[in-house]
């Protein structure tokens, strides 16, 4: 066996793809979703309005994730079940509260981020930065970057407060 006893083996998920329940919940329009419902832009107009149904169907995926023998999994939920209104005026609390569920974070990913990993990009778009030509991988925070941090602060001084 070529992998350590302790190694991780895990699985993504990626929100608009696989939650589905695109209105379900208190869950706000996503541009994703704003974007695909305009007759015409996506091809036989479809949508993720049901995705692969991980909102209705979690119990089936914990199976798989079991099946699979996954030490790890994360979830992908949409920014627009937690933020409906796409503000932090509003959050969502059964995003969060239902079904006992014990989140433990929110992280953003964008599809930008993904451009890190392609070829030919002189331009690096997303939260950070990775130098992939330092053997030390150095990461340079972006002006995106800053202004999330600036989110989560404000956040974090919300949750002392109560």
């Amino acid at each position: 066996n070529m992998f350590p006893s302790d190694f991780a083996w895990g699985a993504a998920t990626a929100a608009y793809q696989i939650e589905g329940g695109w209105q379900a919940g208190g869950k706000g329009p996503s541009i994703w979703d704003t974007f695909c419902h305009v007759k015409g832009r996506v091809f036989g107009d479809h949508n993720g309005d049901v995705g692969c149904n991980s909102y209705e169907l979690w119990e089936k995926d914990l199976e798989c994730i079991r099946q699979l023998g996954l030490t790890h999994y994360r979830l992908s939920l949409s920014w627009a079940r937690l933020l409906p209104d796409g503000t932090t005026g509003h959050v969502n609390r059964k995003a969060i509260e239902e079904d006992g569920v014990n989140v433990r974070g929110y992280f953003a990913w964008s599809l930008l981020d993904n451009f890190e990993w392609a070829d030919g990009y002189s331009v690096r778009f997303g939260l950070f930065n990775v130098d992939f030509e330092d053997a030390n991988r150095r990461r340079t925070i972006y002006q995106s970057g800053r202004d999330y941090a600036k989110i989560i602060s404000k956040q974090k001084m919300k949750s002392i407060q109560t």
